[in-house]
């Protein structure tokens, strides 16, 4: 038989909580039910902790308190430290299970007692709304009234609050329009979210090649935040390029990542960040821990046209930053490639890798004859300006001929031709440019001696084969060059040369598609070589 309620009687009653000891979680116990405590997401108190089975304990109240009961646990129940099968729990008593303790108190209230009901409705767990990005009415539109009517004032505030959100979109795109690198971009995003909305974290992961990885996670306080962002939804809504808004995320049948469960996260938002021509970037991410701060329908519609003009801030932060990459690559590598050939580097990005490849290279090693003897003779500043004016005619000949200069070693030159780019002819135009080098030397001997300056000569050695090429350092300095034999023996080629002299190895000759004028030499011991190398004069003409 159920009384009917009195309107007018107030019964005064007494309502309990569990309280963690660190007051982060607090859970209301319903008088006159049967509580389950565990790790599992459907128990009435859920806990997520690794020290907690999935149905824990049972909670029951009684005259001045709560019997508690142990169902079998594996780290078992505890009230005031003694472990317990079944006990009693009283105001101030503390109540552990495995190793998450708790407070039992009181919060007193005169309310009406409720009326009867069969059972307690559960909270159902669903996406409460997905929304495909690619949909063309995705943005926040203004609802238009069938006719016109006197604005109540709850109406009101709630077109002030649309005005007020769409006007901040506004500001938005013009303020992210104005950040001047992605780092910078991402911070003004996540300081954006939190100015519009309620929310306990906000996230932004971006693709690095198939991965999304975390590039920026805080919490309303502003600090860095640690949780990991559960990459069930973050894919979810990538790979569908949908919107998701969820109730109930760690119940969501959607979701199977432990993270959720673990977080104790009720209701996220996550949009995925998809630039032009359907191009995906990553997801933005939102999550609140609070049941009583649930994400509406407002709120999704507004996450869904905020991450629009994120995702289009971030694509052009990465263009203009790939843009800036390439130029500053070009800027660099014009010093030692033809501009032509350092386009083509920037625009592939080798010299971003550390590391390399074997290929074949013709390799060029130029050498002063007597020029250590020679700059004793000459103050520093002439010997500089002697140096100056030698290596820039001599890297214009290898530029000329498509070569790429590797390093200068002292008063020697090093330059290769096949490496990060190389063709058929790179052996003739490697002996092309020797040839050259010697003819401008000649001419800058001739201007040097009517100056009344000293005169110079060198020896060339050319050699053809594989060698390792790649960028070789750490990140904080790489140097692009070829390492291996190849390269040893064509300095000690050179080292054999004598001034005015160019010499090739019988590998290079092999690799020339058209011979010039050979002197056979007599077979040199190299350093390191177990044989003899067959070595060729060039006949300059």
């Amino acid at each position: 038989m159920v009384i009917p309620r009195r309107p007018d009687r107030i019964i005064p009653t007494m309502r309990y909580k569990l309280i963690s000891v660190d007051g982060t979680n607090v859970y209301e116990l319903r008088d006159g039910a049967r509580l389950i405590v565990g790790r599992a997401p459907s128990s009435d108190i859920p806990i997520i902790d690794p020290t907690i089975s999935r149905r824990h304990a049972e909670l029951e109240s009684a005259e001045t308190g709560f019997t508690i009961r142990d169902l079998g646990s594996s780290n078992g129940t505890f009230v005031n430290g003694a472990r317990v099968q079944t006990g009693t729990a009283t105001l101030g008593d503390l109540v552990a299970f495995g190793k998450v303790a708790f407070r039992l108190q009181r919060i007193a209230a005169d309310v009406a007692p409720p009326e009867p009901v069969s059972a307690p409705t559960p909270l159902i767990p669903t996406i409460v709304r997905q929304r495909s990005v690619r949909d063309s009415n995705a943005t926040m539109t203004p609802p238009v009234p069938a006719a016109p009517v006197s604005p109540t004032p709850e109406a009101l505030s709630a077109a002030d609050k649309s005005r007020q959100k769409l006007a901040t979109l506004l500001e938005v795109s013009k303020g992210l329009g104005k950040a001047v690198d992605i780092d910078t971009l991402l911070d003004k995003i996540v300081r954006y979210a939190y100015q519009i909305l309620e929310v306990d974290r906000v996230a932004i992961l971006l693709l690095d090649g198939n991965e999304l990885v975390p590039k920026i996670s805080r919490d309303k306080r502003g600090l860095d935040s640690e949780r990991a962002i559960p990459q069930s939804i973050a894919r979810t809504a990538l790979n569908d390029r949908v919107a998701i808004l969820s109730d109930n995320a760690g119940e969501d049948t959607r979701f199977g990542g432990q993270s959720i469960l673990i977080q104790q996260i009720r209701s996220a938002i996550c949009c995925p960040l998809v630039g032009s021509e359907d191009n995906p970037l990553g997801v933005l991410y939102l999550d609140n821990a609070d049941s009583g701060h649930r994400f509406g329908e407002e709120d999704f519609e507004f996450c869904i046209a905020f991450a629009g003009i994120a995702a289009v801030a971030i694509e052009n932060g990465q263009f203009a930053q790939r843009i800036q990459r390439e130029l500053v690559t070009r800027n660099n590598f014009e010093r030692f490639f033809t501009p032509q050939l350092a386009k083509q580097i920037a625009e592939s990005q080798v010299s971003l890798r550390l590391g390399g490849d074997k290929r074949k290279v013709a390799v060029l090693f130029s050498d002063i004859r007597g020029f250590t003897a020679l700059s004793e003779t000459m103050r520093p500043e002439e010997t500089a300006s002697l140096l100056s004016e030698y290596f820039t005619q001599m890297v214009d000949c290898v530029f000329r001929h498509e070569g790429t200069l590797d390093k200068f070693i002292g008063d020697a030159v090093m330059a290769q031709w096949g490496a990060p780019i190389g063709g058929p002819d790179d052996a003739d135009k490697a002996l092309a440019a020797a040839i050259e080098m010697m003819h401008a030397l000649d001419k800058l001997n001739a201007s040097w001696r009517a100056a009344g300056r000293p005169e110079v000569q060198i020896g060339i050695g050319l050699n053809y084969g594989e060698a390792f090429a790649g960028n070789i350092g750490s990140n904080r300095r790489l140097e692009y060059t070829i390492i291996g034999d190849t390269v040893n023996t064509a300095k000690r080629v050179c080292s054999a040369a004598e001034g005015g002299e160019l010499l090739i190895t019988e590998e290079f000759r092999e690799a020339l598609h058209s011979s010039p004028t050979l002197t056979q030499c007599p077979p040199m011991d190299l350093k390191n070589k177990s044989q003899p190398v067959t070595v060729y004069r060039v006949a300059i003409t």
